[in-house]
């Protein structure tokens, strides 16, 4: 059995050339609750607890069977990450599969797109990906995207927005109140494939249009009230919680006009800040006592 080759961390990356390779293993995984020594070694406290699994299973052997890591440049902790795991395989400290970068820039100007083509060329190169074999890809990954369309769900809902939580673990909170949950996860995030890709023409410059456009990473220097007012349209929210791990530093500077676009909207919102990844820290308590009183 050929072993997959390769596997991603991060968001914004372009899954139609992935898919187009044949051989990607999708998203890498993690478990956050156990001991990571290798990554208190060798990585800061800063670090979130999702990339500390990451190269603890590098360091004990667990993706092994990879050729190759993708990380994504759109999300600060990802690209980190690579540059991290470069210098410890340069070193000896690690072996396993080879990091490598997408070099995704989410600026909303006609040089940030030229980049991000010529970051989708050089990986077709890597991938060995031609020019019909990504075309054949888009029509693919296209369907699927039809096939995974849905609106979100009719009842009312409590939208868990701010730093994407690692699991289901918050959603599991809400629901125990008797709420609907609603909001992606972090995995969830990575694996979303975006709208859908124009067929014909150049395939590479379809895809780079694709990601540059809809960028949704960290860094993705969106209107971050504007982007949490729709979702929570969408998912008909009647109630918001923002939760916001302890090494966010990006989204934090959000959160001002993001409440007071929730209060214009006269939706009640729970601000929980500087959080541990494995909502240790009375969540389940704050969130029940907040969703208590509110009538879903």
């Amino acid at each position: 059995m050929i072993a997959p080759l390769i596997a991603y961390v991060g968001p914004d990356l372009p899954h139609d050339l992935l898919t187009a390779s044949g051989r990607c293993a999708g998203a890498l995984g993690w478990n956050i609750d156990r001991a990571m020594p290798a990554a208190d070694r060798w990585l800061e406290s800063k670090f979130p607890l999702w990339s500390r699994s990451i190269l603890q299973d590098w360091a004990d052997g667990v993706l092994d069977g990879h050729d190759a890591i993708l990380f994504s440049r759109a999300d600060d902790a990802a690209q980190r990450l690579y540059y991290y795991l470069c210098e410890l395989r340069r070193q000896g400290e690690i072996r396993g599969p080879e990091p490598l970068i997408f070099d995704a820039a989410t600026i909303a100007r006609a040089s940030s797109a030229r980049h991000v083509e010529a970051a989708v060329r050089k990986l077709a190169v890597r991938l060995e990906v031609d020019e019909s074999q990504l075309a054949r890809a888009i029509i693919a990954t296209n369907a699927r995207r039809q096939a995974d369309e849905g609106g979100a769900n009719a009842g009312p809902s409590c939208l868990i927005a701010g730093t994407p939580p690692p699991d289901r673990r918050l959603h599991a909170m809400v629901e125990a109140t008797g709420w609907r949950a609603a909001g992606p996860t972090l995995g969830a995030i990575w694996e979303a494939l975006g709208p859908p890709v124009a067929e014909g023409g150049d395939p590479f410059a379809a895809v780079a249009a694709q990601r540059h456009r809809h960028a949704q990473g960290s860094r993705a220097f969106a209107d971050g009230a504007a982007v949490l007012m729709e979702e929570a349209r969408r998912q008909n929210a009647r109630a918001v919680i923002l939760w916001l791990a302890e090494e966010d530093e990006a989204r934090l500077w959000d959160l001002p006009p993001q409440r007071a676009a929730l209060d214009a909207a006269h939706i009640p919102a729970l601000v929980l800040t500087r959080r541990d990844w494995r909502a240790n820290g009375g969540e389940a308590e704050e969130i029940a006592a907040f969703l208590k009183g509110l009538a879903a």
